[in-house]
């Protein structure tokens, strides 16, 4: 299922935050969006998710007109910063919540809910955490388990805002590893918006690098390093491309 967002733009107060942005997003990859501060990147992606509507522009996805859509309606699982767990109940009941809430035929049965989570639980290599409760579990847990939780209702695309900003370096490392791993099991494409230039080159299949709402390249990290399409990348990556001509060979 391809999503495609045609010429999307939107503004705040007459401030343009998105400029016509494009971008085509193909079945099963993991995208970053990356840029500075203030670039555009968080709200394309709530755009996308249903939180927010673009002043002009589509949004298609496996060939449906999204562009209006509710949130709900487009059935896409989404990862913020602060977990958002339910304090209250056990990882189990948080991963399963969601299962739990739909409605009728499309609800599956206890024993289905129940596979399911143990799957997910084992996949992300937390089910001895199933009986306990958020506060209980570190920072990096407390992810592992947002993640399951979004993974959990088959969505059709997940969407991930900064969701290591809050952790220490080691800690991230290790679920970058975990998270693509997941999404590769599952085999949804993914939308990562990080601020951290490691982060996207390590993680995505492509990165789209924004500035004062635009696109400025959309493009694999090796492409990005070698061939900056604008003096912009060239700037924001230089440091960078240091690094990874020296640590990685590229």
């Amino acid at each position: 299922m391809t999503l495609h967002v045609n010429d999307i733009s939107k503004s705040y107060s007459n401030n343009p935050v998105l400029d016509q942005v494009q971008l085509t997003i193909e079945p099963g990859e993991f995208i970053a969006l990356l840029g500075p501060s203030g670039s555009g990147k968080t709200t394309l992606l709530r755009i996308i998710a249903g939180l927010q509507f673009a002043d002009s522009g589509s949004l298609w996805f496996d060939q449906i007109d999204m562009t209006a859509m509710q949130a709900r309606e487009r059935q896409f699982g989404m990862v913020f910063q602060n977990y958002a767990l339910f304090e209250h109940m056990s990882v189990a009941d948080n991963v399963a919540f969601g299962l739990k809430m739909r409605s009728g035929k499309t609800r599956p049965s206890k024993k289905e809910i129940a596979k399911r989570v143990t799957n997910l639980l084992e996949m992300a290599e937390i089910s001895h955490l199933a009986d306990r409760f958020p506060s209980q579990l570190s920072g990096g847990q407390r992810q592992r388990v947002a993640l399951t939780r979004a993974l959990a209702i088959e969505p059709r695309l997940l969407l991930l805002d900064e969701p290591f900003s809050a952790l220490d370096t080691k800690v991230r490392k290790g679920l970058r590893k975990s998270l693509r791993d997941l999404q590769r099991n599952v085999g949804i494409a993914a939308i990562l918006v990080t601020h951290d230039q490691e982060e996207a080159l390590e993680m995505a299949d492509r990165i789209a690098v924004m500035n004062d709402g635009r696109i400025e390249q959309f493009d694999t990290a090796t492409n990005l390093l070698r061939n900056p399409a604008t003096p912009f990348v060239a700037d924001f990556l230089e440091g960078l491309s240091n690094y990874m001509t020296e640590g990685a060979g590229i």
